[in-house]
């Protein structure tokens, strides 16, 4: 069976997209990591797929699988490519495009100046939603206690301190001095599978500039480190306010470029959600035989 798709990327983060509301196929995790390989298959960070809603107040349903076959909750750069992709292939004439997801519903806004901006919804920072369990053990007693910061003890590592934010997706981040020296091969895959967060967690390094600027790479669950990643910037700026080092407004400096995080800091406030804006990009379309 053949396939239409199209490669994208938000920032570098690169995605494949098909299209399942005209095609048909089935989504197995093996052909997911194979369509992955950036060798023998295609090769992108994550495969999205666009499908039909399940309910009536939404105009589409968006699935994201990591290049291991893994289906995630969330993805802010695969969400701009997303809406691009749906509207530049004439599936949709809206500019304002509502999508569900594992995690909830998503809106999104395409402007005139070929940005997209994403509602991201609030951040979660309850350790048993993240989930996250500061102590190592399964429902204790201090996950229903939020902190701006938790301090950790990693075989390998030894004592960090992190943030511990979920945007749809759980993220760990921590700052450090000089992004260009940051160990993220070398801490990212420790933390990502550590017992501290039983579903896996992506991994962030923030380098604070000032209050309003900051340097970030990702180390993202599934799929190693990624030149930019949409989600981890919402986490890091929601996280760098918590901890009182950023105000209202940031400038997220990825490997792959800049994103525009804005998130008010009225944790209180579970309305409250985070936008983020930045560019999406069309690469190229093929067929594949899946």
């Amino acid at each position: 069976m053949w396939l239409k798709f199209s490669k994208m990327h938000g920032l570098g983060n690169d995605f494949v997209v098909i299209d399942l509301v005209t095609q048909s196929a089935s989504i197995r995790p093996s052909r997911v990591r194979e369509l992955a390989d950036r060798h023998m298959g295609i090769g992108f960070d994550q495969l999205l797929i666009v499908e039909r809603p399940s309910r009536p107040d939404v105009d589409f349903k968006y699935r994201i699988f990591n290049a291991d076959g893994s289906e995630v909750e969330n993805c802010g750069n695969g969400a701009r490519c997303f809406a691009r992709f749906v509207y530049d292939h004439h599936l949709t004439g809206k500019r304002d495009i509502r999508v569900e997801t594992a995690n909830g519903i998503m809106d999104l806004h395409l402007t005139e100046e070929n940005q997209v901006v994403v509602d991201m919804g609030a951040p979660v920072l309850l350790p048993a939603n993240i989930p996250f369990w500061p102590t190592g053990v399964e429902n204790d007693q201090q996950t229903t206690v939020i902190a701006p910061e938790y301090s950790i003890n990693l075989v390998g590592i030894g004592e960090v301190s992190i943030g511990a934010v979920s945007m749809g997706n759980p993220h760990a981040i921590i700052r450090v001095d000089n992004i260009d020296t940051a160990p993220v091969d070398q801490w990212g895959p420790i933390i990502e599978s550590c017992g501290y967060f039983p579903n896996r967690v992506n991994v962030g390094f923030m380098q604070v500039v000032d209050a309003h600027t900051i340097k970030l790479r990702v180390f993202e669950r599934g799929s190693g480190e990624t030149l930019a990643c949409g989600t981890g910037a919402c986490a890091a700026v929601v996280s760098g306010q918590l901890r009182g080092w950023l105000q209202p407004g940031v400038q997220v400096s990825l490997p792959g470029g800049d994103l525009m995080i804005n998130w008010s800091g009225d944790c209180e406030n579970s309305s409250n959600s985070v936008q983020m804006t930045g560019p999406a990009t069309s690469v190229f379309d093929g067929r594949i035989n899946f």
